[in-house]
């Protein structure tokens, strides 16, 4: 037996990563395209939140069906899909000459994301030693935070350079169209490296290639790679293909650890986190910052959402994940009930909230909430997600989970608008309540999962009723 190799598991586990900063990239590109779109297209409100919101509807699509497949043609396979995927959309939404077809090009890019999104965090626990899982699941956020630091930035240097975002810029195109059409880079790397990574040993296993997985084993653990495939051919045990119908309790219903699955996928949206991220320049703009201030608070918020992240991959194997759940929900409500209090009570002239010396005090607490959710329920819940379920149905309950946090993410991106016309101070008071929520979820519901063997949770981490 040879020693654990842990540069080469980080480099594998960053490859796969390279979804997440795709996922990023694209989630948060809007942003700095939003005023832009809706001026060139000469769109109502109505319609440019829906066009903001499509990616969404394919990223849904994306996650429900990105799992099964995995579990079909492999991890890999549906790694080279996203990235082709994602090429097809930074060209076509760059090139758009209607909304229609910017809306079409849009969804293409969200499969793409929602097939990054259950991907990458399975393929991750399926190559990580359980020592360090948790730090190696966490890559994913962090990838994710970074790609929407780099399309923010990106957007920022872009309009910069046009001087505004509606502006041409090279190529005859306007700045905003370059905002998209730049991910074709990282599209290109992610399908190219991905080439260069190994497929998952316990597909190899579920396959009917033990030696294979065996092999990879032995590479990422040093020692013990027999009995690990041993476990997972055990785990693995049945006559037919990963299903939806594995989900099925023999008791009826699904297994009570998909529900937790999705309780967390949601709790992450509803605490509204990427209004940050997809409404942020219109946000502070509203509040009497330019546009060009509101560019450079986003992407610090963006930067700072990065930091946190380091946090959590440093804590999340020490501290365990159900403990850094808690603290963040407790931190996301106080902030986000202090910014209810200071929209909710501002006076409003001609629909724009005028926070005078409090100002200051929402951006604080913004980035307070910022803080919170990233040093928790951002990665956190994508480690909880690829390490959780049981193998034999480990692809079924991302699709369904990554289904509805895209679901979730949707609800929130659509209603914001509506909720911001009404009151700010509502807006954040609802993800306030969703927060506090979010701690009595994980109080009663959430187990700990730190130090787990991913064939172990099937004897003692599933919550009663499995």
């Amino acid at each position: 037996m040879t020693t654990p190799k842990g540069s080469g598991v980080v480099r594998i586990a960053s490859v796969a990563a390279l979804g997440g900063l795709l996922f990023g990239y694209d989630s948060a590109v809007i942003n700095g395209a939003v005023s832009a779109i809706e001026k060139h297209f000469e769109v109502a409100p109505g319609p440019l939140g829906f066009a903001v919101a499509a990616a969404l509807i394919g990223a849904a699509a994306g996650a429900f069906t990105g799992g099964r497949i995995a579990d079909r043609i492999g991890r890999l396979r549906v790694m080279q899909i996203a990235a082709v995927l994602f090429f097809i959309s930074a060209i076509g939404c760059g090139l758009a000459n209607s909304l229609a077809l910017f809306v079409v090009f849009r969804v293409v890019g969200g499969v793409a994301v929602g097939i990054a999104s259950v991907i990458a965090p399975a393929y991750i626990a399926e190559i990580s030693p359980p020592h360090i899982r948790g730090r190696l699941g966490s890559l994913q956020q962090l990838a994710i935070v970074s790609g929407i630091f780099v399309s923010l930035l990106i957007d920022y240097l872009l309009a910069h350079a046009a001087g505004g975002s509606s502006n041409m810029l090279w190529l005859g195109l306007e700045a905003w169209r370059w905002m998209f059409i730049m991910m074709f880079i990282p599209a290109i790397a992610y399908g190219v490296l991905s080439l260069t990574i190994p497929e998952s040993p316990r597909f190899l296993v579920a396959q009917g290639d033990p030696a294979a997985a065996q092999r990879i084993l032995v590479k990422v653990l040093g020692v013990g790679a027999g009995e690990t495939v041993q476990k997972i051919q055990d785990s693995l045990k049945r006559e037919h293909k990963p299903s939806m119908a594995d989900l099925k309790s023999p008791k009826g219903g699904w297994y009570p650890i998909v529900w937790v699955g999705v309780g967390l996928a949601v709790f992450q949206q509803f605490v509204g986190i990427n209004v940050i991220f997809y409404y942020s320049n219109i946000l502070w703009e509203a509040v009497g910052f330019d546009e060009s201030s509101s560019f450079i608070i986003t992407v610090l918020t963006s930067v700072t959402n990065i930091v946190t992240t380091l946090i959590a991959i440093a804590a999340v194997d020490r501290a365990g994940r159900r403990p850094l759940l808690i603290i963040g929900s407790i931190g996301m409500a106080v902030a986000l009930g202090a910014m209810a209090f200071i929209f909710g009570t501002a006076p409003v002239v001609n629909g724009v909230p005028q926070l005078g010396s409090m100002g200051p005090v929402a951006l604080a607490a913004a980035n307070i909430f910022v803080i919170a959710f990233g040093m928790s329920w951002g990665p956190v819940m994508w480690i909880m997600l690829g390490e959780m379920f049981p193998n034999m149905y480990r692809g079924a309950a991302l699709s369904v989970a990554g289904f509805a946090q895209w679901t979730a993410n949707w609800v929130v991106t659509v209603t914001f608008p509506s909720l911001k016309d009404l009151s700010l101070g509502l807006a954040y008071g609802v993800y306030a309540l969703f927060a506090l929520l979010s701690l009595f979820f994980v109080l009663r519901f959430v187990h700990e999962t730190k130090g787990l063997a991913l064939e172990d949770m099937d004897d003692g981490f599933v919550p009663g009723g499995h």
